[in-house]
């Protein structure tokens, strides 16, 4: 076995970033990262012909790139050995989960580039398709969405993923046209709601869409499959714990959950200080071994092949303002959510399915249970009166 020891070079190599129109289209946080995808593709084949194979190149590019980029980053990439499999050294393992959980961590805003710059081409060639502006909470469902309107309605879908209470103050700012947000399906009172999104969101004002259900749960590696079965079970489990950021509907679930189950966060190591932006983002965390386990949603876990564990299910809506209603974009998105092909979609990702009457207009007193737990005009008189004597 042999590692070449390399000397480390006087500066590292600079990041040079750019973007092109062309084919085959990306997704996600899909980039053009030459030497990344060398790397993966001996991590996955194993030899420097399978990775020649995988990435469309030859052998001799492959074995003179790999030798380039050692010399560049002053560190042995491959461990080669005479008659076995090249494998990856610690150091280019290092360097390749870094990168995936990098990418993982911008992938809302990489999505967000992607789509702004292919609007380019679509203002200048036709000035009649509607556009409509969309901040809310990260969700893999909704970036399909944008391109399931862009192909079958003419819809220009803008999103602009935040937290979701952002989101809605986003609607309220008038910055865009509809927000995001999600809540668990839960009849029972909810402080950390109630505080967080009820000052937001008023009867009359505000309109609610249905949009999509999906189940919340812990994402973690398959070794601790049988240490957590329930979110109570982290407590003392010695797992740490990595969380989405303050004012994101799942860190709010957390909070709820925490509350409801008298669960002291002291007893989460990571709860309150290792913090990600989205639930891809928590997943490449986790599977990289930087946490034990995260919130997230089943579809998340299933890219990166984690373990989950449901914990609950909750409904995703869209809402604007009543007078916005009756824009034409919302009235087109509308159609699309009702239609069967959305459905369908829905049905292709894990752990969603369709909520009733996908598209329609909820009545926010029936759809959100925290407005049935206030107390009476009268009562709170009352209680006055009696406090008073």
């Amino acid at each position: 076995m042999t590692i070449a020891r390399m000397s480390p070079p006087k500066t590292l190599p600079p990041v040079r970033l750019g973007y092109l129109f062309a084919e085959p289209e990306q997704r996600g946080a899909q980039l053009y990262r030459p030497l990344f995808a060398i790397l993966q593709a001996l991590h996955e084949g194993g030899s420097i012909v399978r990775a020649a194979r995988i990435v469309g190149q030859t052998y001799c590019y492959v074995w003179a790139e790999l030798h380039r980029w050692e010399g560049a980053l002053g560190e042995p990439l491959v461990i080669w050995c005479q008659g076995k499999p090249a494998r990856l050294t610690a150091f280019a393992e290092r360097l390749l989960w870094a990168e995936m959980r990098a990418r993982k961590r911008l992938q809302p805003h990489i999505e967000a580039l992607r789509e702004q710059l292919a609007r380019i081409v679509e203002e200048a060639r036709d000035q009649r398709q509607q556009h409509l502006v969309a901040c809310a909470s990260h969700d893999l469902a909704l970036s399909r969405l944008r391109e399931h309107v862009a192909s079958t309605a003419g819809l220009d879908l803008e999103l602009h993923f935040q937290g979701s209470v952002d989101a809605v103050r986003s609607l309220n700012a008038r910055r865009c046209l509809v927000a995001g947000f999600h809540v668990p399906a839960t009849r029972g009172p909810s402080p950390v709601f109630v505080n967080a999104l009820k000052p937001l969101l008023k009867p009359g004002m505000h309109k609610l869409i249905a949009c999509s259900r999906r189940t919340q749960g812990l994402m973690l590696r398959k070794e601790h499959a049988s240490t957590v079965t329930a979110f109570s079970d982290l407590v003392g489990s010695g797992l740490t714990f990595v969380n989405r950021q303050l004012g994101s509907g799942t860190r709010l679930l957390m909070d709820h959950l925490v509350q409801q189950q008298g669960i002291d966060t002291s007893s989460l190591p990571g709860y309150e200080s290792s913090v990600e932006e989205s639930h891809v983002a928590i997943a490449a965390c986790v599977a990289s071994g930087v946490a034990d386990v995260g919130p997230g949603i089943e579809a998340a876990a299933c890219e990166f092949g984690l373990h989950f564990v449901p914990l609950v299910e909750e409904d995703y809506f869209l809402v604007c303002l009543k007078p916005n209603l009756v824009h034409p974009a919302v009235l087109r998105l509308r159609e699309v959510l009702a239609n069967k092909a959305w459905a369908r979609l829905l049905g292709s990702l894990a752990g969603y399915s369709v909520p009733d009457e996908p598209g329609s207009v909820l009545r926010m007193t029936d759809a959100l249970p925290w407005w049935h737990y206030r107390t009476p005009r009268h009562r709170a008189q009352k209680a006055g009166a009696v406090q008073s004597t």
